[in-house]
């Protein structure tokens, strides 16, 4: 006993705190706590964006926190672990039984169908003046009653994107036309119908007399919206692009069109080839570079700014052809050409005279004469049997 009495002695008289053990504090997370943090990344990702990740391999970080949440759902442990931390309901409710258009717009999960017009009219970071013009703006998204005439045509042309038979291409205001597509804010929308109303419009320039008018527009997501129509430009202007037409029934359309010209008929524009004068290295040491476009005024009169738009490389032209174009949409004729030569387009950017970086699009590395001999297959129709090969420089059927 008289050992024990020591060793009590000695450990209860420690006044340095030389012989208290302090236990080890570990940095490192548990598996609870990094699981945790990686459900908030997607409780973060559905917050900003309005949806779930997608598993997309176009967006890497996207594709990962769509792998995470795939992992998840098929782990009941996990799922019971962050069940109170699931804000947006992403291990879901009982199946809800979708018989009409309308049960879809009432399983509104992350209310997407609702407010005025999220995506299109949510402004930030934009120059005051587009603000300003967005003020005018007050009509609001609706429930589309008839959009079962629509959806499937929604789907064919995703589809036909997907199979590469439309395009996404920079938007440009004379592409905003009844009867077309475009996307603004990753959501696909149809420009049904406009009601154009002449109207004096005041600017810091002057004045100017533009189309304006209401708008039937039609979304992807069933809703639709009577926006003004140069509203739904300055909204897609800063965010958007526009959809091609599908490349098959384009090709068949214009050819139909285009071999039954009479002699009263009209022309609707000019398409034409161009060559740049500029000194840029980068321009004038490429052989058989040409702009090929179309205008609905003289090519004379619309090229007398060239040295001063980015879609001429800021620097003056020449005209090399011109063609008028009778029976049919000019830009048809041009899509088509672009279609072909598609593989040959430039790729250089531009430096606007506002300082901003622009890519044309509408300068090709070919020939001359391969140029002009696609244009007489375009107008005899055997166009839609050929194809450009870039490396030989010919152009061979299909």
């Amino acid at each position: 006993m008289y050992k024990d009495e020591v060793l009590d002695e000695i450990f209860n008289n420690d006044p340095l705190g030389l012989l208290e053990v302090k236990a080890k504090v570990s940095n490192v997370r548990t598996g609870e706590e990094r699981l945790l943090t990686s459900f908030k990344e997607i409780n973060s990702f559905v917050e900003k964006n309005g949806r779930e990740p997608e598993g997309s391999l176009s967006n890497i970080v996207e594709y990962q926190l769509y792998s995470r949440l795939k992992a998840i759902r098929e782990d009941e442990d996990k799922k019971s672990l962050l069940l109170s931390e699931d804000e947006y309901n992403l291990f879901g409710k009982e199946p809800k039984e979708i018989k009409s258009i309308d049960d879809i717009l009432e399983d509104d999960t992350f209310g997407l169908l609702g407010g005025d017009g999220e995506g299109l009219f949510d402004l930030q970071h934009v120059p005051a003046d587009y603000e300003r013009a967005s003020a005018d703006f007050v009509a609001r998204r609706k429930s589309c009653k008839d959009f079962s005439n629509y959806e499937d045509l929604f789907k064919e042309v995703h589809k036909e994107l997907v199979d590469g038979k439309r395009k996404l291409v920079d938007f440009n205001y004379e592409s905003l036309r009844e009867g077309e597509y475009y996307i603004n804010n990753g959501m696909l929308l149809y420009l049904e119908t406009v009601d154009f109303e002449k109207r004096i419009q005041k600017f810091k320039s002057g004045v100017h007399n533009r189309p304006d008018g209401r708008t039937r527009i039609i979304f992807e997501n069933g809703t639709e919206s009577d926006m003004m129509y140069q509203s739904l430009y300055k909204a897609l202007h800063s965010n958007g692009k526009m959809v091609t037409h599908n490349i098959d029934k384009l090709n068949e359309g214009f050819v139909e069109k285009f071999s039954d010209i009479q002699t009263e008929d009209k022309a609707a524009g000019y398409l034409y080839i161009l060559k740049s004068l500029s000194s840029d290295s980068r321009v004038c040491d490429i052989k058989d570079l040409y702009k090929i476009g179309y205008s609905t005024i003289a090519v004379e009169d619309r090229i007398k700014n060239a040295a001063n738009e980015p879609t001429y490389l800021m620097a003056p032209v020449s005209i090399v052809g011109v063609w008028k174009c009778y029976n049919m949409n000019p830009q048809k004729f041009e899509q088509l050409i672009h279609t072909f030569f598609g593989k040959t387009c430039l790729e250089v950017d531009v430096i606007n005279i506002n300082g901003k970086r622009c890519t044309p699009r509408e300068w090709f590395i070919v020939p001359i004469e391969i140029i002009e001999q696609a244009i007489e297959m375009i107008i005899n129709g055997n166009i839609v049997d050929y194809r450009y090969d870039i490396f030989d420089k010919v152009i061979l059927t299909r």
